[in-house]
């Protein structure tokens, strides 16, 4: 562990040492004379020595940094847990100090779990974007009044970002409606569906940001002439997704004829192996779609339950998030919009993501 800890500091530190000495090395006036190898060398040490004392301030950079971070979802859930995952390794990196507020996925848990974080006067917040912006940009105005760095993961909240992008308020996930839209196409493309072929889609669409992820799915199967039926997701199977069996045999009994199966929602895509056996199907019966790798969703995919994920990465929803708090803090850093999602995981590629699926980086 300690030496993983140091791979990642060295990683950080080198990534700084390399962007400042190209900067400096590359910071000559105009033509001038062809510069001799002894004076070439010189310039390049003392680009060298510069970078390094800029690197060295990178060093601890969240030392005294107090953040409150949301992964999400209730402890324990495969896409949460990644992210989790994500945001320890940055506080072990940084040496920031952060505590963490699960969530449940429930929207209104999270605004008021975020005015209690803001009772905490911590330096940063880093928050799931699922609530939308009605709900969120009062409180978020309040903490940067009180001087609260505050930026999101997995859900955009542009409004609030175009507001205070310049002190700090970043975004890393994916880039919402384009990643459902990609995900359907991909889809119809591989599955050879199309017009009057039956798909269901099990998603968010009453939620105003998150639901642009389901509505880009829904669209890009309309698009290609397929019947699709929508379910939304219900509060019992957003926190514990073995909640929804019912919900799913009950849809496929009275529409046997489904081609494609869409869960929107990294719970829901870990379980669809659980929820195809107890409506007596096989794997083969329905092309099952979703977002987000797990461990699980590794075996489906291996056992042909689960045939297109797209990934979004939610380790740097994690990981990221820390690093701009303390990037903002220390350095006065603006937000970075970051988007992670626009891999798919499918069986053949899968053994090459399974390790790191099952490491739960993935």
């Amino acid at each position: 562990m300690e030496s993983s800890k140091l791979t990642r500091r060295n990683f950080i530190r080198m990534s700084a040492l390399a962007a400042a000495g190209g900067f400096l090395v590359g910071c000559s006036c105009g033509p001038g004379p062809e510069p001799t190898v002894a004076a070439t060398e010189a310039a390049t040490k003392a680009a060298t020595e510069e970078a390094t004392k800029a690197a060295a301030k990178l060093g601890g950079i969240g030392e005294g940094v107090k953040i409150v971070f949301f992964p999400g979802g209730p402890p324990g859930c495969p896409f949460g847990t990644v992210v989790y995952n994500g945001a320890v390794a940055a506080a072990a990196d940084t040496g920031a100090e952060v505590s963490y507020m699960f969530s449940d996925w429930n929207t209104e848990k999270m605004v008021t779990q975020f005015k209690e974080a803001m009772a905490t006067s911590p330096d940063g917040i880093c928050v799931m974007g699922h609530p939308g912006e009605d709900a969120f940009e009062g409180p978020i105005d309040d903490a940067f009044s009180q001087g609260i760095i505050v930026t999101s993961q997995n859900t955009t909240l542009p409004r609030i970002e175009a507001k205070y992008k310049g002190m700090g308020f970043g975004y890393v996930g994916q880039e919402l409606y384009e990643s459902g839209l990609l995900l359907g196409q991909e889809a119809v493309k591989r599955s050879g569906l199309g017009s009057g072929d039956r798909a269901m889609v099990w998603g968010l669409l009453s939620q105003p940001t998150r639901g642009l992820r389901t509505k880009g799915v829904v669209d890009a199967l309309e698009e290609s002439g397929l019947t699709v039926d929508y379910i939304e997701i219900d509060d019992a199977t957003n926190a514990d997704p073995a909640a929804g069996t019912a919900t799913f045999t009950g849809y496929v009994s009275s529409n046997p004829d489904v081609k494609l199966v869409c869960t929107d929602h990294g719970g829901l895509t870990s379980t669809l192996e659980t929820y195809l056996t107890a409506a007596d199907k096989g794997p083969d019966d329905i092309y099952g779609i979703g977002f987000d790798l797990s461990s699980a969703t590794v075996e489906a995919i291996r056992g042909g339950w689960t045939d297109l994920v797209l990934d979004q990465q939610p380790f740097l929803q994690g990981y990221l998030p820390i690093m701009q708090v303390c990037l903002t803090k220390k350095f006065l850093f603006s937000g970075l919009h970051i988007d992670t999602g626009s891999g798919f995981a499918h069986k053949d590629n899968i053994e090459e993501l399974a390790p790191l699926a099952e490491e739960q980086i993935r």
